[in-house]
């Protein structure tokens, strides 16, 4: 069954409920979870944060209990992410060479977080923390899963853009199609949950579902944390999946200031262009940049580059005052402020750009970025090119053709309505309040 959009807040129940919120991802797979654990506090829960070592400097200032999960993520190992984010093999990377070596640590460490120094009412999971499942069957304690784009879903009815495979796209209205795109994904991968499964015999559990489609969705409740201007129900989602509408949080630490500098830009001349590569991709940006700076001095336009703390990222050619670098700002902030984003389509970005209203050009590298770039492109408000033929004269002529056409803008207001009248927060909390009050009748 699915659920029906959910308003408001279900009645106060009077229980503080312990709540283990945990992930494996980077800060855009994190951010929907801080919004989530910062509502439930406020509610008067108490959640507890089961993430990345990486994070604990973002998640303490904000009165929230943390607990290190392994693996860590390493912000400065720019070789892995190069991996990671590899068009071909990038996802079985991930999988295979970062995450399932060290599935054991990964379920110790949620198994403390989950039981220590008292056990959890309720778990809720993101999609790469394999262990989770696994550790929710062990103790028993009633678990919610959260996926953050359509992709997830890899649904016959509503193909995605498989990264490997990006010319299948392209038939994907095809009868059948959607049904063959999905049997080749779990062919291509059905050796990788093999750690899995040996982790499962030793624990006396059985194989189970599979953990890369199915498994790591609850049977119980799956939170879609999107909005339905990216993707709707489809026949073949897992049972009792909650669209919640996206879940917003980009403070850094609670801080969702601007910085001065790049404050004084905004305010000096016409709203600009921004180029950016969000949390992750930007640990692998090669050229990205230095191309952006040219193109954007090619368009005789304002610019703003958000390079990380990555120097090398740093254009090394001179930059007019038209062109403001700075390391990060909290996008909620920046970009109603801006005439375009240029991104690589992480659904983080992508939720932020469609919220401000902000016609978008997408350049993807993997995983579900490709997919979220064929369906903002279908919405009207975006355009997209590759990465192999991201070149300045080719991005200069495509701003300037979205500069000419106020369609693209048109179409991304319009979405930008939809996701005002979404609550994803609330109707998410709402959604794990009502799970617990569930599995307590039924006990």
């Amino acid at each position: 069954m699915h659920y029906p959009h959910m308003s408001g807040r279900l009645p106060h129940r009077g229980r503080r409920l312990r709540i283990v919120l945990s992930n494996i991802g980077t800060f855009g797979d994190t951010n929907p979870l801080i919004a989530i654990a910062l509502e439930l506090k406020r509610r008067g829960h108490a959640p507890v944060m089961a993430l990345p070592e990486v994070y604990r400097p973002r998640i303490e200032p904000l009165g929230l209990e943390f607990h290190s999960l392994r693996p860590d993520i390493d912000p400065k190992n720019t070789m892995l992410v190069e991996m990671i984010y590899d068009v071909n093999k990038g996802t079985e990377t991930g999988l295979r060479k970062f995450l399932f070596p060290v599935l054991r640590e990964s379920y110790a460490d949620l198994l403390d977080a989950a039981t220590k120094p008292v056990r959890a009412d309720l778990m809720l999971l993101g999609e790469l923390n394999y262990a989770g499942p696994i550790v929710a069957e062990a103790t028993g304690i009633p678990w919610a899963s959260y996926v953050l784009a359509p992709f997830s879903f890899f649904s016959a009815f509503d193909p995605p853009v498989l990264p490997p495979y990006p010319r299948l796209a392209r038939a994907d209205k095809a009868p059948g199609m959607g049904r063959a795109m999905r049997r080749l994904a779990r062919f291509v991968t059905r050796k990788w949950p093999e750690p899995i499964w040996e982790l499962r015999r030793e624990l006396g559990l059985s194989r189970g579902p599979n953990p890369i489609f199915d498994a790591k969705h609850s049977p119980d409740l799956v939170l879609a944390l999107f909005s339905r201007v990216l993707g709707v129900e489809q026949k073949d989602w897992p049972p009792n999946v909650l669209i919640s509408g996206f879940c917003f949080y980009d403070a850094n630490a609670g801080n969702s200031a601007l910085e001065p500098e790049l404050e004084e830009f905004l305010n000096a001349g016409e709203p600009p262009i921004v180029f950016t590569l969000g949390s992750a991709a930007v640990l692998a940006a090669g050229q990205f940049y230095e191309i952006s700076a040219q193109a954007a001095k090619m368009l005789g336009t304002r610019a703003v580059l958000l390079i990380g703390d990555d120097p090398r990222n740093r254009p090394a050619q001179p930059l007019p005052d038209s062109i403001c670098v700075a390391q990060y700002a909290p996008y909620s902030v920046l970009f109603p402020r801006v005439e375009l984003v240029v991104h690589q389509g992480g659904v983080g970005t992508t939720a932020q750009c469609l919220s401000a209203g902000r016609p978008m050009l997408i350049m993807p590298y993997s995983h579900d970025q490709p997919d979220n770039a064929r369906r903002v492109q279908r919405l009207g408000a975006a355009r997209a090119i590759l990465r192999s033929r991201y070149t300045a004269k080719r991005v200069a002529r495509a701003l300037r053709a979205m500069q000419a056409e106020p369609e693209y803008e048109e179409e991304a207001q319009k979405a930008a309505r939809e996701i005002a009248g979404e609550n994803g927060v609330s109707t998410a909390c709402n959604a794990l309040e009502d799970l617990y009050q569930r599995k307590i009748t039924l006990r």
